[in-house]
């Protein structure tokens, strides 16, 4: 069995010279499978032994052992020389060089619905009003029957409310927070209800099925509407940062008696007309009125004895009128080049 004694040598001259030129671990790896793999060189002599006679088998297998192990080992060694190799050539690549400028870091900012919100509280907070949260999920007692909705007003309906099971739906107004107040305190109180809304429209530039608004109220023995028109009035001059000519027109909301709507003279045009107020001078901010004596009823509050004032406003509506966007999809759609404009 000469031959396979000149296989065997032939196989492990031929390893040494494939082995000086592996350069690098994938060049090893592909070396390793040449010879180690299980269709490799070492298991082709393997097969070889079936042709020895009993007395040769035993030699020549321990001598391909021997091979096997020896090209193993050289691979070892050769793999973690490599590896080293290639971690300082790494290193030397990616160090790091004093000298040069840092990285600008990016810097993230709160969404422009929370920048008006944190604004309009902190106003508020300054003028007295203390924060009431309230559920997103609520009863129809609490979102409209304490509010003295009727039965049969078109905003109880399923095609204005998102109404969910047994009798629970998803708040169109954060004014449900206020009869939880009037239910669980005593006058005074003096609340602001921030929070998420949500009313079954289409969804359009003008319109989202969610957004987020803030409700005011004040209940006290002897409010009177001068004392909502004070409100109004300086809490708008604070919010514009100028003293703004405001006009309150009469309007109606079942929880409130009388009703009224608060417009601002436009920011933009300083009233002389522009696509922003539509060409009227004027913009709508906010919808407010007294306290209905129902509402007061419903909280166990006498209506003889105290009175109040309620107001809620659009926190998108706001950034509109401040910024003129035109289309309040923006707000949602999470897009860094509309967001980073916010600082």
């Amino acid at each position: 069995m000469s031959s396979l004694h000149e296989q065997i040598e032939s196989l492990r001259t031929s390893f040494h010279q494939e082995l000086k030129g592996a350069s690098s671990v994938k060049d090893l790896d592909s070396l390793k499978t040449k010879y180690l793999g299980k269709k490799g060189s070492v298991q082709t002599l393997m097969q070889e032994l079936r042709h020895c006679s009993s007395e040769e088998r035993p030699v020549f297998g321990q001598v391909i052992n021997d091979l096997k192990e020896e090209i193993t080992s050289h691979c070892t060694h050769t793999l973690d020389r490599l590896q080293r190799e290639e971690l300082a050539h790494r290193i030397r690549e990616e160090s790091l060089d004093p000298t040069l400028p840092g990285k600008r870091g990016f810097l993230g900012r709160s969404h422009p619905i929370h920048q008006m919100m944190d604004k309009v509280l902190t106003i508020l907070s300054g003028m007295g009003f203390s924060i009431q949260y309230g559920p997103d999920v609520d009863t129809e007692h609490y979102n409209f029957g304490g509010l003295n909705f009727a039965p049969d007003h078109p905003a109880r309906d399923m095609q204005d409310t998102f109404h969910l099971n047994e009798g629970f739906l998803l708040r169109t107004h954060t004014s449900n927070v206020q009869v939880h107040a009037i239910e669980s305190f005593t006058p005074p109180i003096r609340m602001v209800a921030p929070g998420r809304c949500f009313r079954n429209e289409d969804i359009s530039a003008r319109s989202h099925v969610f957004f987020h608004q803030v409700e005011g109220f004040y209940i006290d023995k002897g409010v009177s509407f001068a004392d909502l028109l004070s409100t109004m009035e300086s809490f708008l001059d604070q919010l514009f940062g100028i003293k703004v000519e405001t006009r309150f027109r009469p309007s109606y909301f079942p929880f409130v008696e009388p009703g009224m709507e608060v417009d601002v003279r436009c920011t933009a045009c300083k009233g002389s007309g522009c696509r922003l107020c539509k060409h009227s001078g004027w913009l709508e901010i906010l919808g407010a009125g007294m306290i209905h004596p129902n509402v007061l009823k419903n909280g166990k509050i006498d209506p003889e004895v105290y009175s109040g004032y309620a107001w809620g406003m659009g926190i998108e509506r706001l950034v509109i009128l401040q910024t003129g966007i035109p289309d309040i999809r923006l707000f949602t759609q999470n897009d860094l080049r509309f967001l980073s404009q916010f600082s």
